[in-house]
């Protein structure tokens, strides 16, 4: 029975003003209750509250729970197996096949559902470079989703390209339609699955709007390889001579803060493309952990909390003063705010810019024995690219416990990752090599011992790392070579202790470090075995060496 039957919600006499002559009979979306196409904000904040899908907080934000999902549920994603991705697809745990068959039913049940209930559109693209955006649609149950699709997505404000928006591929994300393993061939009542053959993916399940622009993400990965393009799960930024930087890295290694530098435009915080034109962002809206959000060390990023216009997930907040409490994680360590990429103030409004002159891998190490930066080679990169070495942290993904989790996701995106590794490495081989660009290797995790025994490397000290590297201050100092991974680490650098970097010198023991940085390239290497098969022999060579002598120096 649909709650709604007989009150008039209050966006409902605008629901239909800005709608697409490509209609929702397309998707089969048929004898719906109401669609409401592409409302402003104002208007899904009033959707949102008349539906109790949220609450308003101290400032203008709203505030939602994601329910039993509170991150992605990243072993219920599938694509469907056919002619178009059958040899293109790495199939294996991120690319799980389904079959058309199983497809089709689930989605006619999924169609079926939506019979009688409203529905949210929100037409718009994805990619700031306008030789490769592509036209999308979001259609979700929940008002809340449909202002998460308005955000992150890049938007259409003229009415007449509104009414004659034809989506490339099109997203249907429907939580409270849940499969049925046994009929339907998923894991379990969740699913994310993707059909390439159709141009759709359908979603259900989970409240977790993360599932929404990582499909889209996904999608771009699959799609933008083809045309030459790289995408890349990383944040970028540029200088004020024009020179730009990427910074790859999972969540929780500080890819969204360390690009927000004052100093520098933030051309965006997570997903983008580099084409023969130069970087480009695929969205316009930053999706940015806020556990322990600190107005001090990072004051944009928190002052988006306090905003009109911005979504926070699972954020414990006070009902009476409406005042929210980012330091709170008993509901979830993942939490999360969505927002426009123009409430960062040294935004780049064109969400793009030229080559990067710098290439920045973010890992964060756990045990505390790599360097805090270290300079590579162009097959050194494309080692550490393709082994995409971290630690997932607490909450970025179902059932990850307090202590993070040593993990190798290759191209520091591999749930995302639809071709193989090597696909997207020769790719950023081919476009480092061809522009001169540097790349780094950064730790943001532990130092003086693993976690549990030493600290986390202090955000002042990257900070200043990465300063000097990107203005080319790290280039004229003098590099010892590492013993194990073979890449340089700089002696010296202005504003951080000398010990700090190497890391050796910040352990109790030198002999205990080096067991423990032995012990971490051998877990290197045996990752890499899964890998090697599609590799050339000199991207195995540019990987780490098994110590025999533990160095004296």
């Amino acid at each position: 029975m649909n709650i709604y039957l007989d009150i008039v919600s209050p966006a409902s006499k605008e629901a239909g003003l800005l709608a697409s002559d490509y209609g929702l009979v397309n998707h089969g979306l048929v004898n719906l209750r109401r669609a409401y196409w592409n409302l402003s904000t104002a208007a899904l904040y009033e959707e949102i509250v008349f539906r109790s899908e949220g609450s308003l907080v101290h400032e203008g934000p709203v505030l939602v729970s994601t329910g039993k999902h509170t991150a992605r549920a990243a072993a219920d994603k599938f694509v469907v197996r056919e002619q178009s991705t059958e040899e293109r697809v790495w199939w294996g745990i991120y690319n799980r096949p389904f079959t058309g068959e199983n497809f089709s039913t689930l989605l006619t049940r999924l169609q079926g559902y939506l019979q009688g209930r409203d529905v949210f559109v929100q037409d718009c693209y994805v990619g700031s470079d306008p030789d490769y955006s592509m036209p999308i649609r979001i259609i979700t149950q929940k008002a809340w989703h449909s202002l998460f699709a308005r955000i992150m997505f890049l938007k259409i404000r003229n009415q007449d390209k509104l009414k004659k928006h034809i989506p490339e591929f099109t997203v249907i994300a429907v939580p409270g339609f849940l499969a049925s393993p046994m009929v339907d061939g998923t894991r379990t009542d969740t699913f994310i699955i993707l059909n390439f053959r159709e141009r759709l993916a359908i979603i259900g399940g989970s409240n977790y709007a993360g599932e929404i622009k990582k499909t889209i993400f996904t999608v771009l990965n699959f799609l933008l390889p083809l045309e030459g393009v790289l995408p890349m799960h990383c944040s970028a930024n540029v200088g004020p001579d024009g020179d730009v930087a990427i910074f790859f890295g999972l969540s929780g290694t500080g890819k969204t803060t360390l690009s927000a530098d004052p100093q520098r435009r933030l051309i965006g915080d997570d997903e983008h493309g580099w084409s023969d034109n130069g970087v480009f962002n695929f969205e316009d809206g930053c999706y940015a952990k806020v556990i322990r959000l600190s107005p001090e060390a990072e004051p944009e990023i928190h002052a988006t909390t306090r905003r009109f216009g911005t979504i926070i997930e699972n954020v414990v907040y006070d009902p009476v003063s409406r005042r929210v409490d980012l330091n709170d994680d008993s509901v979830t360590e993942n939490t999360r705010a969505a927002y426009p990429l123009s409430f960062i103030d040294h935004a780049l409004p064109e969400k793009r810019a030229g080559h990067p002159q710098n290439v920045i891998f973010l890992t964060c190490d756990a045990s505390g024995v790599m360097p805090p930066i270290s300079r590579l080679t162009p097959d050194q990169a494309i080692y550490h690219f393709i082994s995409g070495y971290t630690s997932k942290i607490a909450g970025t993904e179902i059932g990850l416990g307090i202590e993070p989790q040593i993990t190798f996701s290759t191209c520091f995106g591999g749930p995302f990752m639809v071709h193989h590794p090597y696909a997207y490495a020769e790719l950023l081989k081919k476009k480092i090599v061809k522009h001169h660009a540097a790349v780094w290797l950064v730790n943001t995790g532990w130092t003086g011992g693993p976690f549990g025994v030493g600290k986390r490397i202090s955000i002042q000290h990257t900070r200043a790392l990465l300063n000097a590297a990107l203005n080319g201050k790290l280039h004229k100092v003098e590099y010892h070579r590492d013993p194990v991974f073979g890449f340089e680490v700089p002696k010296e650098c202005e504003g951080v202790p000398a010990e700090i970097l190497d890391p050796a010198n910040t352990w109790p023991s030198r002999e205990e470090y080096y067991k423990k940085y032995d012990a971490l390239a051998a877990r290197f290497v045996e990752n890499f075995k899964l890998l090697m098969r599609e590799c050339p022999e000199h991207v195995l060579e540019a990987g780490p060496k098994r110590l025999t002598t533990i160095p004296t120096r």
